[in-house]
């Protein structure tokens, strides 16, 4: 489950939200430099940073906007703002032909599979089904969050929107894998 590395950032957000939104921003800033540094240094490709990279453009904008607009209104939007920061970023990857789970997936599939078809439209389908899951969470987040419901409505709406697409993660490929060794019997 190395791709649920790159949430880090986020999940720092969400624990320190309670301490206000300049020192939760900065806690995931902070947190997305460490793991971007770490991965340069260890060697990891760009490519497989792509998340990681996004993350910390996103942490950069929302520490300025928090510091600068400490009362503004957008506060309350976290954790929509973040879900749809991550949305636009998945949407993009699959956009442009480079869905972000690929350079993660190639940190764990043999070399021998990377230029597959089948290995490129596992990753097409897994960060598609992420880029919903988060366009989703994000539109769902909001509504709570103008209607005042609390963190007893948005945890569980956070909480299904990052282990519903992990789960169809962990599954998905063994799955594809079953399917094309069965059709080549």
């Amino acid at each position: 489950m190395n791709y649920m590395r790159g949430f880090i950032p986020w999940i720092a957000l969400a624990v320190l939200s309670p301490a206000g939104w300049q020192w939760s921003a900065v806690a995931g800033l902070v947190t997305g430099i460490v793991l971007l540094i770490k991965d340069y240094k260890s060697g990891v490709a760009g490519e497989s940073l792509i998340l990681e990279t996004s993350t910390v453009f996103y942490f950069v904008a929302l520490t300025a906007l928090a510091f600068a607009v400490p009362d503004s209104g957008l506060r309350h939007y976290g954790g929509a703002m973040s879900l749809g920061w991550l949305a636009l970023t998945a949407w993009a990857t699959v956009a442009v032909g480079r869905p972000f789970t690929t350079g993660i997936a190639k940190r764990q599939a043999p070399p021998e599979v990377w230029h597959t078809p089948v290995f490129r439209r596992i990753n097409v389908v897994i960060t598609s089904v992420w880029a919903a899951s988060f366009t989703l969470t994000a539109a769902l987040l909001a509504a709570v969050t103008a209607a005042g419901l609390g963190s007893g409505a948005s945890i569980p709406v956070q909480v299904a929107g990052f282990v519903l697409p992990a789960v169809f993660t962990a599954r998905y490929p063994d799955r594809v894998r079953a399917r094309h060794l069965q059709a080549a019997r």
